[in-house]
C-alpha cells in the first residue's frame, strides 16, 4: 500500500511525477541549474522538459504535493547532493558579472560588423546579426528580464558600447509593448548601426566635446545620411532598419534632422530607438543617471511620446542603474541592476565611510532609498569605491527575486 503523504511534508519524486504547479528543490548547486536558484515554482510545461534535461533522478518537493494524480512513493535522498544555502546577494553579484562578460563579448563582435560594412556587406551584415540573435537569446531567458549596469573602463564610450547599451534599451521596451519577434530583431539589428555614419566623420571633429564650430556641428549632423546610404547599398537591410538608421535623431515636434518629420511620420520601431538614444546621450553627456532622466522630463518630454517615456521609466525604474543613491540605513549605494519593485533595485553599498562595499538585494532586507546623492557631495573614497566617474552602459540581467 502506498504511503500517504502529509501536504506539507517535503518528499522526494522521480521526474516522471513533476507537474505543473509543484515547487521543487533541485539537487544541484545553483551555479549548476539554470534557475539561478534551487526552489523552483514549475510554471509551464516547457520548464518540467528543462528540469528532465539536467541529468538528475529526482527532486523534492516543497509543496504542490496535491496535485499528484496517484500518492508517492517517497524516494530515498542522496546526502551526497545537498544544494548550498540560497545567498540572493551572491546572485546578483553573479549576474551582473555575467552581463558584463556578455556585453564585452557583444561589443568585440561588433568590430568586424563595423569594419567590414564598406568592403564586405555581407561579413558585417553576418556578424552584426550573430550579435543581434545572441542579445535577444539573453533577452529571454526569463520571463522578467531586468537592466543590468556595465561600468566601461574606457574614458569614453565607443561606438559598439553605445549601440549595444541602446539596443538594450531599445528592446526591453519593446519587450514591455510585445513586439512581434521580426520587429525585436529589426530594432536591435538597426540600433547597433544606428551610428555607423559616424565613420565617415573625422576623428578631429566627432571627438571634439567642446566649441564646435558650426560647420563642424552640420557636418556631424550628416551621419544619419551617410550611415543610410552605407546600408542601403549593400542591399541586405530592411526598410525598417534603414529608417531607423536615417531617422534616429527626427523629434515628434519636427525639431530633428535631417527631415524635421512629425510623429504621424515616424514608425514606432524609430521612436522607441531616437527614445533610447536621447537617454543613452543624455547619461554620457552628464555622468548622471537621475540628471539625464530629470531633463528627459523636464525639457525633453515634448520631443518623444509620453507613453514611450512611460515605458521608459518602466524599464529604467525610478532609480536608473548608474544612480547614486543614500539608503534607509545610512548606507551610500550605486544601483547595479533593476529588479521587480521600481524603487527598491539592486545595489552595491558601502558604509558612509567607504568602507564594506557588497552587493545587496534591498527587496529582502526591507531597506529603501531615501534619495539620491549628487557626485559633488561624496568623499573622494566614496567616490572611487562606487566607481562614480566611470561611463554607464548597459546590458540583459536575468534574476529570479
Amino acid at each position: 500500500m502506498a504511503k500517504v503523504v502529509a501536504k506539507t511534508e517535503p518528499i522526494n519524486i522521480p521526474l516522471s511525477q513533476l507537474v505543473v504547479g509543484m515547487t521543487v528543490k533541485l539537487p544541484l548547486s545553483w551555479f549548476n541549474n539554470p534557475f539561478f536558484r534551487n526552489k523552483v515554482l514549475i510554471s509551464s510545461q516547457a520548464e518540467i522538459e528543462l528540469i528532465n534535461s539536467l541529468g538528475i533522478n529526482y527532486v523534492t518537493v516543497i509543496d504542490g504535493q496535491h496535485l499528484f494524480v496517484e500518492p508517492v512513493i517517497s524516494q530515498p535522498v542522496v546526502a551526497a547532493e545537498v544544494a548550498p544555502a540560497f545567498d540572493i546577494n551572491a546572485i546578483i553579484k553573479k549576474s551582473v558579472n555575467t552581463s558584463r562578460v556578455r556585453f564585452s563579448k557583444a561589443c568585440s563582435n561588433l568590430r568586424p560588423a563595423y569594419s567590414k560594412v564598406i568592403s564586405d556587406p555581407p561579413v558585417s551584415h553576418r556578424e552584426a546579426v550573430t550579435v543581434v540573435e545572441l542579445l535577444l537569446t539573453h533577452l529571454h531567458e526569463t520571463k522578467q528580464p531586468q537592466i543590468g549596469l556595465v561600468n566601461c573602463a574606457d574614458k569614453e564610450i565607443n561606438m559598439a558600447q553605445h549601440g549595444i547599451s541602446v539596443a538594450v534599451l531599445s528592446i526591453l521596451m519593446g519587450h514591455s509593448l510585445e513586439l512581434a519577434p521580426a520587429q525585436m530583431r529589426d530594432l536591435a539589428l538597426g540600433c547597433v548601426f544606428h551610428d555607423i555614419g559616424k565613420l565617415k566623420i573625422p576623428d578631429a571633429i566627432r571627438r571634439k566635446r567642446i566649441d564646435l564650430t558650426s560647420h563642424e556641428r552640420n557636418y556631424i549632423k550628416t551621419h544619419p545620411n551617410i550611415g543610410y546610404e552605407m546600408l542601403d547599398r549593400s542591399g541586405l537591410f530592411p526598410k525598417a532598419i534603414l529608417d531607423i538608421v536615417l531617422h534616429h535623431h527626427e523629434y515628434i515636434d519636427d525639431s530633428g534632422y535631417p527631415n524635421k518629420l512629425t510623429k504621424n511620420h515616424i514608425p514606432l520601431l524609430t521612436q522607441i530607438v531616437i527614445l533610447a538614444n536621447d537617454y543613452t546621450v543624455l547619461l554620457e553627456s552628464t555622468g548622471s543617471a537621475q540628471l539625464a532622466l530629470g531633463t528627459l522630463f523636464k525639457s525633453r518630454a515634448d520631443k518623444h511620446d509620453k507613453a514611450l517615456i512611460s515605458i521608459l521609466v518602466k524599464t529604467l525604474g525610478v532609480f536608473p542603474p548608474g544612480s547614486i543613491v543614500k539608503l534607509s540605513d545610512g548606507s551610500i549605494a550605486k544601483v547595479m541592476m533593476t529588479s521587480t519593485a521600481s524603487k527598491q533595485p539592486h545595489v552595491v553599498s558601502c558604509s558612509a565611510h567607504g568602507t564594506q562595499a557588497s552587493f545587496r538585494c534591498l527587496i529582502d532586507e526591507g531597506v529603501t532609498i531615501v534619495e539620491t546623492v549628487k557626485l559633488e557631495d561624496l568623499s573622494k573614497k566614496l567616490a572611487n569605491l562606487l566607481e562614480v566617474h566611470a561611463p554607464v552602459c548597459f546590458y540583459v540581467c536575468h534574476i529570479n527575486d
